[in-house]
Formats: C-alpha cells, sequence, structure tokens
C-alpha cells in the first residue's frame, strides 16, 4: 500500500495527537505545536489530492485493517482531499492572523486550552469528512460542538458565555434530532457503513411499505445539520456567536465549523441514502425554499445593523441560504455550485472578520459610525478587507463572482426554480452592494470622529511587533490572495469537485 493511502488518517491523529501534547504544555508551546501540526496536515492534503487526482479513483482505507463490522473505514477521494486541504488552510491562518486576539482576549493560564479546542476542532472536521462510517461522523458532530461552544465561551465575558451556551442548547437540539433519524436508519438497514446502507436503502426504495420511513429518516438528518449550519430560521445563534467571540474563533466558526455539518449532509445524501431519493421525498424543495428565503432575510437584517462584526455574521446568514439552495436544485450542478461556494464564503468570510480586527481595535469600536476614516490609519488590513467584501458583493476576478456565476449557470434551464433562483441571486447581491460598499466607503470617508492616534498597539501588541505584524499580514494577505486565486482558477476547483462527484457514491 502506497503511504500516501495512510494521509487521512494521518491527518486526524496529527490534530488529536496535538491536543493530546497541548495540554500538557505552556501556552507558548502550544500554539506552535498547533500552528505546525495544521501545517502538516496541510501539506498531507495537497499531497493527498495530487495522488487522487493523478489517479481519479477513490479508496478505503481500514482501522486497524480490519473490516466491518469490526472494524472502521476511512474513504477518500478528489473531493474529501480538496475539502481537507481547504479546512486545514483556513484553519491555520485563521489561528496566525487571530494570534494577537488571542493573546489580547484570553487569560495566559487558559490559553493552550483555546489550542486544544482548535486542534479537535480541526479533527472533528476531516474525521466527518473522511469517515465511512455514519455512527463515527455522528461522534465527530459531538466533538466539533463542544470544541465550537468552547471557542466562543473561552473570551470569558458575560455576553460570550450566555452565547456559547445558547449555541449548545440549539446544537443539541441538532445533534439530538440526527441521532434519532441515524437510529431509525440503523434499524431499519442494520448497518452503519456507509455502503452497506446505501444498498440496503436501494431495495427499500423500491418497497411502499418503507417510503414514509424514508422520508422521515431523512427529514430528521436533514433538519438536525441544517440547524447545526444556521440555515433559516435555525441562525438566531450566529450573530451573537461569531459578533462577541474572540476574532480567531469567529473566523474559525464562520468559515470552517459551520461547513463541516453542511460537507457531512452532502455525504449523506449522495453516499447514504442517494441523491435520487432525496429528489422524490421532496427535501430539495424545502431546502430551497429555505435557502431563498435565507439568501434575502440575512442580507436585509445586515443592512440594518451597525456593528461590524454582527453585519459580518448575518451576512453568513445569507450566504448559507445560498449553499442550501444550491442543494435545493436537486442536480450536480447545483451540488458543485454550492461546493465551490463552501471553500470561496470559508476564504472570503476568514478574511472579513481577520481584517477587521486591527481596525475595529484600533478604533476601539466595532460600530460602523464610529469607523470613519479607519482605511487612510490602517492602509494594509482595510484593502484586505475591502477585497473580502468585493468578492462577496460579486465583483469579477474574485471567488464570489465565480461562486455567483455557478449558481446562476446551474439554476438555468431548471423549470419551476429558475427564476426563483435567479431572482433571489439579484436581489441578494443587490443587498451585498448595498452594506458591504458602504462599510468600505465608511472606512475611506473623512474621519468626522475623534480617533486615537495609536496605529494598531491595541491589537498587534505584546513579544515582537515587528513579528506580530508579519504574521498577521502574512495571512491575511494570503487569504486575499486565495479569493484571486479562487476566482482566477475557478475552473480547475470546479473540475476536482466535479470528477470528485462522479465517484463519490
Amino acid at each position: 500500500m502506497e503511504i500516501v493511502r495512510n494521509f487521512p488518517f494521518f491527518s486526524i491523529m496529527i490534530c488529536m495527537f496535538s491536543a493530546i501534547a497541548s495540554s500538557v504544555l505552556s501556552s507558548k508551546a502550544a500554539r506552535y505545536v498547533t500552528r505546525i501540526a495544521l501545517l502538516i496536515v496541510a501539506v498531507l492534503s495537497g499531497i493527498l489530492l495530487v495522488f487522487t487526482h493523478n489517479s481519479g479513483e477513490s479508496f478505503v482505507y481500514l482501522m486497524g485493517h480490519f473490516p466491518a463490522p469490526w472494524g472502521n473505514e476511512i474513504r477518500a477521494g478528489e473531493l474529501e482531499a480538496l475539502m481537507a486541504l481547504f479546512i486545514s488552510v483556513i484553519a491555520l491562518f485563521s489561528v496566525m492572523a487571530g494570534m494577537q486576539a488571542v493573546l489580547k482576549d484570553i487569560n495566559e493560564d487558559k490559553q493552550n486550552l483555546y489550542f486544544i479546542l482548535v486542534d479537535l476542532m480541526t479533527a472533528s472536521i476531516i474525521s466527518m469528512i473522511y469517515t465511512n462510517d455514519l455512527f463515527t461522523g455522528y461522534v465527530f458532530i459531538e466533538i466539533n460542538t463542544i470544541a465550537g461552544c468552547g471557542l466562543i465561551m473561552i473570551r470569558q465575558i458575560g455576553k460570550s458565555v450566555v452565547t456559547a451556551m445558547r449555541y449548545m442548547v440549539i446544537s443539541l437540539v441538532g445533534s439530538g434530532l440526527f441521532l434519532i433519524g441515524l437510529t431509525m436508519l440503523y434499524t431499519i438497514s442494520g448497518h452503519l457503513l456507509m455502503p452497506n446502507i446505501r444498498e440496503t436503502v436501494r431495495v427499500l426504495a423500491n418497497d411502499d411499505k418503507y417510503s414514509v420511513t424514508l422520508t422521515v429518516i431523512v427529514g430528521l438528518i436533514t433538519v438536525g445539520l441544517a440547524i447545526k449550519s444556521g440555515l433559516f430560521p435555525f441562525h438566531l445563534w450566529i450573530p451573537d456567536a461569531y459578533g462577541y467571540s474572540n476574532v480567531a474563533s469567529s473566523s474559525l466558526l464562520s468559515s470552517i465549523v459551520s461547513k463541516g455539518y453542511i460537507l457531512l449532509l452532502i455525504k449523506i445524501f449522495y453516499r447514504v441514502i442517494g441523491f435520487d431519493i432525496i429528489v422524490q421525498s421532496g427535501v430539495d424543495k424545502i431546502l430551497f425554499t429555505f435557502g431563498v428565503i435565507a439568501m434575502i432575510s440575512g442580507s436585509v437584517i445586515a443592512i440594518r445593523e451597525d456593528n461590524i462584526r454582527r453585519m459580518i455574521a448575518y451576512s453568513s446568514v445569507a450566504q448559507i441560504g445560498y449553499i442550501y439552495m444550491g442543494l435545493g436544485l436537486g442536480t450536480k450542478a447545483g451540488t458543485i455550485a454550492a461546493l465551490f461556494h463552501i471553500i470561496s464564503h470559508g476564504a472570503t468570510k476568514s478574511l472579513l472578520f481577520l481584517s477587521s480586527a486591527e481596525f475595529t481595535e484600533g478604533s476601539h469600536s466595532k460600530k460602523l459610525s464610529q469607523l470613519y476614516g479607519m482605511g487612510r490609519k490602517y492602509r494594509g488590513s482595510a484593502l484586505c478587507y475591502s477585497i473580502g467584501a468585493f468578492s462577496m458583493v460579486g465583483f469579477p476576478l474574485l471567488s464570489g463572482f465565480i461562486s455567483k456565476l455557478q449558481f446562476a449557470t446551474a439554476a438555468v434551464g431548471f423549470r419551476g426554480r429558475m427564476f426563483i433562483a435567479l431572482f433571489a441571486l439579484a436581489v441578494s447581491t443587490i443587498l451585498n452592494t448595498i452594506y458591504f460598499l458602504r462599510s468600505v466607503i465608511i472606512l475611506y470617508s473623512a474621519d468626522i470622529t475623534s480617533q486615537p492616534d495609536t496605529k494598531g498597539d491595541t491589537y498587534l501588541h505584546g513579544g515582537s511587533r515587528m513579528s506580530a505584524r508579519l504574521q498577521y499580514f502574512g495571512s491575511i494577505g494570503v487569504l486575499a490572495a486565495l479569493n484571486f486565486l479562487l476566482g482566477i482558477k475557478a475552473q480547475t476547483i470546479i473540475d476536482i469537485i466535479s470528477a470528485g462527484l462522479d465517484v463519490f457514491d
């Protein structure tokens, strides 16, 4: 067996062992170990992507080399490798760019705990991407929930604690619905491995006696993961969770945590139930409807927000709607658009949260009304923020433009949903333009408020100032460049996603 076939297992174990090591290390050592672990996982995922792309095939790795039902399985192909690379890269640069916020907001004796949570979060999402066992997926859903809750709460201010409790309660409702659906699926199939369940479901789908049961199972699993990913109207935890948590946590939660649940849902649709059965059950229509509502309602609320962090958070509600709208089209083209948008949105949203950190800390305010002229004081971070804002609006050469183009292309010719989808895309884009360009204009407008004279000392502080600036601007610079790369080289990513879906069943 080629050693590269072990890379999915290595990626999960490296993050898990990094968490264990961080628990006994000093805060300084823990942050180095975590960054090294994320870098190694990114490199392994990149090599695996090249290997699977060249081979054009997927493979199954037996955990402990024991077959089911005694052993467990990992399954990897182009799509899984691409998503693992995306997760590890965004996690790495979120931690690096948000390091100053971690040092400032979190007590030193709890900083190593923060990196334990980051390691567990990354391990859980990568496990959900690679697992070939549905119950293992559920286990890592819960690990991801606990890690996400900790990332919010660790700041230890009153609002963050309350927000974390709300996040936990809502997430547990989603987990409970998912577990009920999983239990029912195991009851009628007798299996937990995804290929085995798929074979049984194909047989049961032709039996009218199980049609209602399958529909209920699909509904429970879908609603459970929709709640956890923040689809409207289950989005109420998002603004506070992203707004009151540490900026590095906001980047991680918005860019990859919520996407992990969506990736698992797509995996279940294709590899467990079968997308044809999903369409027959009518679940795609429900996802399409709520996705369209989220696209517009999230943007409408974002316009009314004066707090820039909450504005970006409500934008995430709209962007999650885009993903579900694409899935709701019930076609391969719609799924490709949704998967590309997961990557595009992850790169852009992390850029927006992280780049806004310097000028919000420098102005001592997150209110847009207090950010006039900040783009002139903090040129680098304001420029990167502007790139992210333009991407969300859909400017050409940026990833957001390709995302919207893919959704529009997928909707064209789809009788009954084409006009609704195109109308929602148009309205959402107009609304995106209103609130994102407004924030950019404010940053570069004349300074009409009394601002402090310090230039970033409140954020890029401690240790070597030059090292802090290099790490921060290097990280947000890479994320900004990634937005251009995804816009210019989009066809390569789309081809990988399409090829990965072809061998996904």
